[in-house]
């Protein structure tokens, strides 16, 4: 049975939008845990664009669940996480002026960086995904530098106009989620996941997380958090 992990940055760009309280994601975070979420997502950016260091902290303490922090490979980060003690770190790449992730992390040309931050986290007892392009080079690549998980960047998947596309993108996570399970890691996806095509990836055993944020939060702005979330989980078992 596939995990459901729900990013609610979505949430807190809506309360940054207008600058004060609401709608607050700590809120969210709870409904999404009582809704049957297996555990939430917030990725703190450097430039604290929609969750702030107060939602995180407080976040730590409120959730039943389980807290996967995205975050840049740099160590002022990593001696954030290591104050909050999320459960599990998830490093992405970060540009400031992008609207949102845009691609995954080039594992093998920031090797250094990201086998120093992994150190500091493992340190502490802290696992590490890293949001990687479902590419076989970057799995193996991970795995050399001690990555618990990977998380498949599924936005080709998902932004795929033609069907021969999709499957051109569908075969390279399968491949790539076989490979990674048997270098033993876990293995997430996410980006760009909605209610259409999602359900074509639970074909691959070796996923066991999908972490998605924006069309979840998108569909409770229309017919509420518990039953957006209860939606998206039907249609991953």
């Amino acid at each position: 049975m596939a995990r459901l992990g729900v990013n609610v940055d979505h949430v807190a760009t809506l309360r940054q939008a207008r600058g004060g309280n609401d709608p607050d994601p700590l809120a969210a975070a709870v409904l999404v845990e009582l809704a049957g979420a297996d555990g939430i997502v917030v990725h703190l950016r450097e430039d604290r664009r929609h969750i702030q260091d107060r939602d995180l902290r407080l976040l730590r303490e409120l959730i039943r669940t389980k807290l996967d922090m995205e975050m840049a490979a740099d160590e002022t980060m990593a001696k954030i996480a290591l104050t909050i003690k999320p459960d599990l770190v998830t490093l992405v790449p970060e540009k400031r002026q992008e609207l949102t992730t845009e691609g995954g992390l080039d594992v093998p040309a920031h090797k250094d960086r990201l086998q120093q931050v992994i150190g500091m986290l493992h340190d502490a007892g802290i696992p590490v995904s890293l949001f990687i392009e479902p590419d076989l080079g970057h799995i193996r690549a991970a795995h050399k530098i001690s990555a618990d998980f990977v998380e498949l960047h599924t936005g080709r998947y998902a932004n795929a106009k033609r069907s021969k596309e999709a499957d051109t993108e569908f075969e390279a996570i399968t491949q790539a989620a076989k490979l990674a399970y048997k270098l033993g890691m876990g293995v997430n996806a996410g980006h760009g996941l909605n209610y259409q095509n999602v359900k074509r990836l639970t074909h691959i055993p070796e996923i066991v997380e999908y972490n998605i944020g924006h069309s979840i939060i998108a569909r409770a702005v229309l017919v509420g958090l518990d039953q957006a979330v209860r939606e998206m989980k039907a249609l991953l078992n």
